[in-house]
């Protein structure tokens, strides 16, 4: 029994958990909406308790009070009315009804009171009958809608029907309408005036917010007026000096690495024209094999360097620069398929996200057979994926791969493993643009190259 229950339990606990999520999802995710959501929700909150106090207890009591004055003040009257001796004296008490109470009361002898009246859904009414089954020891009926801003009621003796008709105000306050006018209005306006002023404050968070966005994205981000409150401001100035930090390091980096590099083919020109001029045997061609590879090497360095150059990001058609990468690798293997979306435009780097994704068919052909390109556009999310049928990578070097000078092949020949650096300047590249470079299992058997790109 006990292996009963429990199974029995565990499909509600498993039926919490989406619905939790639907509500999450419902719940707004930007900082104004769930500012306005803090705001109204209490608002709301309070204007309901408030009114429901008010309807329990000032309403209800100051309407019954009114009800059993009215009830008293009609009991009197018809009892004056039913022992009066003659016309002249019950003519006088109708009058001080009607002057003095503001009870116009109407004699129909020989009458009864009609089998089906007709009844109305409203607390008022309610009230007031209680009122009068407390007071009266006859049968009435109560007519809310006998004309605009009255309340008929028809007492039932054994000599005929009296019809007593009063105006609205003597069982019903005004004040009810006034409050909930001032509790709804002041609300809305106190609301108002809340969410300006936040409006105010969340702009400079927003601003913030764009900056560190596109600063992820590789954009050049201008200096931005700083405003705000004080943490905001310190997260602007300090975003801000990163900011400044980043470029002098992409400078600096890019200087070094491109004059090294240019220092260096200055003696490899001189030995590549010595070794032009003389004898062509065996000893010579290695060393001209040596020298060029030299010279993939410092041109790596060089793409290396201009990694993350300040080149402007501009609208590309990205069936256009897929193509032309795909073109440009199979004129060196045609195995290379691709499946892109044609009309698909988006913002980036050209020059740089060709190197990239050069990089990455590059190596899948430098391993495998075959390699097939695919890109796909998600929500906000641009992906290509390069496959190959290669021997892979085991899961445990996936991530040492993108580091600087790392190859798989560990003969350090640049002909056979690369130089190490295709994957750097890959992964480099894709944060540039904000996204990311990662490696996984192919489902062609080899190794799988993910690009991600916001956009």
């Amino acid at each position: 029994m006990a292996a009963f229950d429990h199974t029995e339990n565990e499909p509600r606990a498993t039926r919490r958990i989406p619905l939790a999520l639907r509500i999450k999802r419902l719940l707004p995710r930007s900082l104004y909406g769930r500012t306005l959501l803090i705001i109204v929700v209490p608002t709301l909150i309070t204007l309901a308790a408030a009114t429901f106090v008010f309807f329990d207890r000032h309403w209800y009591t100051v309407t019954n009070r009114l009800c059993y004055a009215v009830a008293g003040d009609i009991a009197v009257s018809l009892e004056l009315i039913q022992k009066s001796s003659n016309p002249e004296s019950m003519a006088a008490i109708v009058r001080l009804a009607s002057d003095k109470m503001d009870l116009f009361i109407n004699f129909a002898p020989g009458t009864t009171l009609p089998t089906h009246a007709k009844e109305s859904l409203n607390p008022l009414r309610n009230i007031l009958r209680s009122a009068l089954n407390d007071r009266l020891s006859y049968p009435f009926q109560i007519d809310m809608r006998h004309a605009p801003e009255t309340i008929a009621i028809m007492v039932g003796a054994p000599e005929g029907v009296y019809t007593v008709v009063l105006p609205q105000r003597r069982v019903y306050t005004p004040t009810t309408e006034v409050f909930i006018v001032w509790m709804v209005g002041s609300s809305i306006l106190l609301s108002a005036i809340a969410l300006m002023f936040m409006r105010n404050q969340i702009r400079p968070i927003r601003r913030l917010a764009d900056a560190a966005e596109a600063i992820g994205k590789g954009h050049d981000v201008p200096d931005f007026k700083i405003e705000g409150a004080s943490e905001v401001r310190q997260a602007a100035t300090a975003l801000l000096v990163m900011r400044d930090r980043l470029r002098r390091q992409i400078t600096q980096r890019t200087t070094m690495l491109a004059g090294v590099s240019h220092d260096l083919r200055t003696p490899l020109t001189r030995m590549r024209l010595q070794l032009a001029l003389m004898a062509h045997d065996d000893a010579t061609r290695e060393l001209m094999d040596d020298v060029a590879e030299m010279e993939t090497m410092l041109a790596a360095y060089l793409a290396f360097a201009r990694g993350e150059e300040a080149e402007p990001a501009q609208p590309v058609l990205l069936a256009e620069l897929l193509n032309e990468v795909v073109n440009n690798a199979r004129r060196q293997n045609p195995n290379v398929t691709l499946i892109a979306p044609p009309d698909v435009t988006i913002t980036l780097r050209r020059q740089a996200m060709k190197r990239c994704l050069t990089n990455l068919v590059g190596n899948a052909l430098r391993y495998g057979k075959k390699a097939a390109v695919e890109a796909t556009l998600g929500d906000h999310l641009l992906t290509v994926t390069v496959d190959d049928d290669g021997p892979g990578i085991a899961i445990e070097r996936r991530e040492d791969m993108f580091r600087p000078f790392t190859r798989l092949e560990e003969s350090r020949n640049a002909t056979t493993g690369g130089v190490g650096l295709g994957l750097t300047i890959a992964r480099d590249i894709a944060r540039f643009h904000g996204g990311d470079v990662v490696l996984e299992e192919s489902p062609m058997g080899g190794l799988r190259a993910r690009v991600w790109l916001p956009v």
